[in-house]
C-alpha cells in the first residue's frame, strides 16, 4: 500500500511512504484478530493429572494423546461425549471441527509411555499417541516479542519527541526540540502563490511594499548609492484589511525563501523557550538569506516592557523581545535578511521595537475606500456568477467602513443566498439581502408581534425616516424596515458620505436624526419606549466625544482629554470634579437641543410622517423612492444621492438658509461610519413593551 506523495510547505516533496505510529497500531491489531481467528477452533482446558487418569480408565473418552516431552506436559484430544460434559457452554459434533483437548502436566514421558501401555492393555485406551518438541525459536520469539515491541515504541516516541520526524523549518515539535522556531518555510516552488494582482487596492501600501521586494531582487542598484536595505517593515492596520494576505504576496512576487511565524509561536510555559525560538528563527534566516521574515500578530509578543507593573507582568515575554531586539539590532547593514510584521495594535507595541533600524517603515493598511471597494470587489468576483449588468460601484457605495475580509464575507454571502433560491446567477437583490444579512442578522419573520409593537415600531422608524429626510447634512436613505433581524425590531439603512474630516453641523444632524425615533413615539404616541435603546447609547457617546475629545464645547472651548499614548491610569480622570459637571451639563444640553430640534421637524411633517408610517404597516419595507413620493425630493443633495437619479443642477452647492445654529458637536469618523448600518432599535430581550 502506498500513499500520495505529500507537499510541504517549502515546496518539497515526501517519499511513497510515511511511517506513522498509527501503522504500528494497525500491526498490532491484526496479530491479536488473528490469534483469535485461528484459536476459535480449538477449546482448552488444564487439569490434573488424577482428572486425566479418569477421563482415560473411566470415562473412555481420550481419542489421542499428545507428548511434549522438554515440556513435561501431555494434551489429550477428548471425544465429543466427555466434552459435552466438560466443556458444558458448548456442543460438539464431528461435523463442526471443533476440538476440545486437556491439558496435564507429567513427571516424565517415560513414565507416561508405560501408564499409556498398561492402559492398551487393559482396553482402556486405543487411541494414537504423538512425541512432540516445541519449537525452541517459537519460545524464543513469544518471550522476546513483547520486549522488543516495548523498545521499538520508545525508540520511536523519543525520535519524535527529538524532532528526527521533521515538522516545520526547525525540525520537529516536541519536548527536546521545543526551542525550535516553529515558522513555516516558504520558498519559489512553492505550489500556492499569492502575487500583488491578487491584492485589490492598498495602491499606496503595495507600493512601499513593492519596493522592499526590489530591494532584495537587486539590491545593488540602491547600495551603490550608498543606500541601505531596510531592516523591517511593519504592517498596522484595523483587523481584515489585508495586512496578512499583503505579506503573502511578497512571498509570492519574491523569488526568496519567506519565514512565516505567529508572535503567539514564541510564548511558551516553558522559562526561555520564547528567546531561544528567536535565535533559531534567525539563524535559519542568516542561512537562507537574502530571505524574509513575517511574524503576524507581533503584540503578543512585542508589547511594552514595564507596563502595570503593580498588575503582574509575564517574564519570559519580555525575555523574548529582548531576545527579538537583540537579533535585529545583530544583522548587518545589507545581510539580505528583512523582517515583515503585521499588527492591529500599533499603540501597544515597545517603543525600542519601532524605533528606526529595526522597523525603519510603518505601512499603514487603512480600510478600503470607495475605488479600492471596487477593486476588492471584482477580485472576489471573479469566481461568483453575477447576473449581467452588475453595478459593481453601486455595491461599494453600499458598503462603506467595510474591510477586504467583510466584502469576500458579502460576497460569499450573496452566491449562498441565490443558491438557496435556485437561481442561475448572482442578482443585486442578492448582494442587497447579503449586505442587510451581514449587518442587521437574520430576518426573523416568524417573531410574534401584537397589533400595538407593530404600530410603535413603525412610527419610530418613520420618526428616523423623517427627520434624516429634512436635515442637510442627514444621510441619503437606503431603506426603513419594521421586519425584526437579530435583535433589532426594526433598522433603517442609510449611505453616508465618505468625509476625511467631519464638521460639527455633521454631527449635530446625525444626533438630531438618531433622535427621530424616540420624538416620534413622544409626539404621535404620546408616550416612550424602550425600542430606542441603541440610538439613546450612540447619540450620548457621541456628544461626549464632542465635549471632551474635540473640545466643540463654548464653556470648554480647544480642550482635548484624548489620551492617544494611553498612559493615563483608566482608573482616574485627567479632569476634575467640577469640570466633569460642566461636561455632563454641555452633554445633556446638546441632546436636549437635538431632540427638540427632531420634535419640531416631526411636527412640521406630521402628515408625510403618518403616510410613511402606515406605508410601513402594510408592506414592512420602504425604499428611497417611497420617502421622495411623500415628501418631494430633497433640497440637499449629494455624491451618494446621484446614485438614486437625485442630482443638483450645475453641481452647485447648496446656498439657502441653514439649519438652526447650534454650538457642540461631537463624533469621530468612527462614530460616523456607524451610521452606516442604520438605526438598529432594540431592547436587551429584543421585544419592544
Amino acid at each position: 500500500m502506498a500513499f500520495p506523495p505529500i507537499n510541504k510547505p517549502d515546496g518539497k516533496k515526501n517519499g511513497p511512504f510515511r511511517f506513522s505510529l498509527w501503522w504500528m497500531y494497525a500491526i498490532v491489531f491484526l496479530f491479536l484478530a488473528g490469534i483469535y481467528i485461528f484459536d476459535t477452533n480449538v477449546v482448552t482446558k488444564k487439569v490434573s493429572y488424577s482428572d486425566f487418569v479418569q477421563y482415560v480408565e473411566r470415562d473412555h473418552g481420550i481419542s489421542k494423546i499428545i507428548i511434549f516431552s522438554d515440556k513435561r506436559q501431555a494434551e489429550g484430544l477428548l471425544t465429543d461425549s466427555l466434552a459435552s460434559v466438560i466443556f458444558k457452554n458448548h456442543t460438539f459434533h464431528a461435523e463442526d471441527g471443533v476440538v476440545a483437548k486437556v491439558e496435564v502436566n507429567i513427571s516424565s514421558a517415560d513414565q507416561l509411555s508405560e501408564k499409556i501401555d498398561e492402559w492398551r492393555k487393559s482396553g482402556a485406551f486405543t487411541g494414537d499417541v504423538e512425541y512432540e518438541q516445541t519449537s525452541q525459536f517459537g519460545n524464543f520469539l513469544w518471550s522476546i516479542l513483547p520486549f522488543a515491541f516495548l523498545i521499538g515504541v520508545w525508540i520511536f516516541l523519543m525520535r519524535r519527541m527529538s524532532g528526527a520526524g521533521g515538522g516545520g523549518a526547525g525540525g520537529g515539535g516536541g519536548i527536546f526540540s521545543v526551542g525550535k522556531s516553529k515558522a513555516m518555510l516558504f520558498d519559489k516552488n512553492n505550489s500556492q502563490k499569492v502575487t500583488f494582482q491578487d491584492v485589490a487596492g492598498l495602491s499606496e501600501a503595495k507600493t512601499e511594499i513593492e519596493e522592499i521586494v526590489e530591494f532584495l531582487k537587486n539590491p545593488k542598484r540602491y547600495t551603490n548609492l550608498g543606500g541601505k536595505i531596510p531592516k523591517g517593515a511593519l504592517l498596522v492596520g484595523p483587523p481584515g484589511t489585508g495586512k496578512t494576505l499583503l505579506a503573502k504576496a511578497v512571498a509570492g512576487e519574491a523569488d526568496v525563501p519567506f519565514f512565516s511565524m505567529s508572535g503567539s509561536d514564541f510564548v511558551e510555559m516553558f522559562v526561555g523557550v520564547g528567546a531561544s525560538r528567536v535565535r533559531d528563527l534567525f539563524r535559519q534566516a542568516k542561512e537562507k538569506a537574502p530571505c524574509i521574515v513575517f511574524i503576524d500578530e507581533i503584540d503578543a509578543v512585542g508589547r511594552a516592557r514595564g507596563k502595570n507593573a503593580s498588575m503582574g507582568g509575564n517574564d519570559e515575554r519580555e525575555n523574548t523581545l529582548n531576545q527579538l531586539l537583540t537579533e535585529m539590532d545583530g544583522f548587518g547593514s545589507n545581510s539580505g535578511v528583512i523582517i515583515l510584521a503585521a499588527t492591529n495594535r500599533a499603540d501597544i507595541l515597545d517603543k525600542a521595537l519601532m524605533r528606526a533600524g529595526r522597523f525603519d517603515r510603518q505601512i499603514y493598511v487603512d480600510l478600503p475606500d470607495l475605488p479600492d471597494r471596487v477593486e476588492i470587489f471584482k477580485v472576489h468576483l471573479r469566481k461568483v456568477k453575477t447576473a449581467p449588468g452588475l453595478d459593481i460601484e453601486l455595491l461599494a457605495r453600499q458598503t462603506p467602513g467595510f474591510s477586504g475580509a467583510d466584502i469576500a464575507n458579502v460576497c460569499n454571502e450573496a452566491a449562498l443566498i441565490a443558491a438557496r433560491g435556485n437561481k442561475e446567477s448572482v442578482t443585486k437583490e442578492d448582494f442587497n439581502a447579503a449586505v442587510d444579512r451581514i449587518i442587521g442578522g437574520l430576518e426573523k419573520r416568524n417573531k410574534i408581534l401584537t397589533n400595538d409593537e407593530k404600530r410603535a415600531i413603525a412610527v419610530h422608524e418613520a420618526g428616523h425616516a423623517t427627520v434624516s429626510w429634512h436635515l442637510r447634512y442627514g444621510n441619503p436613505l437606503v431603506k426603513v424596515t419594521i421586519v425584526p433581524r437579530g435583535k433589532a425590531l426594526g433598522a433603517a439603512w442609510y449611505l453616508p458620505e465618505e468625509r476625511q474630516i467631519v464638521p460639527s453641523q455633521v454631527i449635530l444632524d446625525d444626533i438630531c436624526s438618531l433622535l427621530g425615533g424616540r420624538a416620534a413615539e413622544e409626539v404621535f404616541l404620546g408616550h416612550i419606549s424602550t425600542g430606542a435603546a441603541n440610538d439613546l447609547e450612540r447619540v450620548t457617546k457621541q456628544a461626549y466625544a464632542m465635549i471632551v475629545y474635540y473640545g466643540m464645547s463654548d464653556k470648554l472651548p480647544n480642550l482635548s482629554y484624548y489620551d492617544s499614548t494611553g498612559q493615563n491610569s483608566m482608573f482616574t480622570n485627567p479632569y476634575s470634579d467640577e469640570r466633569a459637571k460642566i461636561i455632563d451639563e454641555e452633554v445633556s444640553r446638546i441632546i436636549a437641543e437635538q431632540y427638540e430640534r427632531a420634535k419640531s421637524i416631526l411636527r412640521e411633517h406630521a402628515d408625510g410622517h403618518h403616510e410613511l408610517a402606515q406605508t410601513l404597516i402594510s408592506r414592512e419595507v420602504i425604499f428611497t423612492e417611497d420617502v421622495e413620493r411623500i415628501f418631494g425630493p430633497r433640497q440637499w443633495t449629494s455624491r451618494t444621492d446621484e446614485l438614486f437619479g437625485h442630482k443638483d443642477l450645475n453641481d452647485k452647492p447648496y446656498d439657502g438658509p441653514l439649519p438652526p445654529p447650534i454650538d457642540d458637536v461631537d463624533a469621530t469618523e468612527a462614530e460616523t461610519k456607524d451610521s452606516t448600518k442604520g438605526s438598529d432599535d432594540n431592547t436587551e430581550d429584543g421585544k419592544q413593551p
